[in-house]
């Protein structure tokens, strides 16, 4: 459960340490706005079991397939949705560490 728990932090923590530098002059705002996208695991409510602490997020929920993190990675050249398309890339590369970090600590 430490595993979980430093997750969930980390998609609060890294959003802020990448605001921080990357987005100096609001980077109170840009960390909230980044922070936000954690609402992207709402697709984790049409899976089966709604929780399964040992299943990567990665390939398996629809807002977290490559097609999906592509579109993330092409709205980082839209300016108005940069730090949505930040924060959503952070989310993602989090969840990826996580199931890397699945495999070597499973719950």
């Amino acid at each position: 459960m430490i595993r979980f728990g430093l997750h969930i932090l980390a998609h609060f923590l890294v959003p802020g340490v990448v605001a921080r530098f990357a987005f100096k002059p609001d980077w109170q705002k840009a960390w909230l706005i980044m922070a936000a996208t954690i609402v992207v695991d709402l697709d984790h409510l049409f899976a089966t079991p709604l929780f399964d602490p040992n299943r990567c997020s990665i390939g398996t929920h629809p807002l977290h397939t490559e097609p999906a993190i592509a579109i993330y990675g092409l709205l980082l050249l839209v300016p108005k949705v940069r730090i949505i398309a930040a924060g959503l890339l952070i989310h993602m590369a989090l969840d990826a560490s996580d199931c890397y970090l699945q495999l070597l600590y499973p719950i």
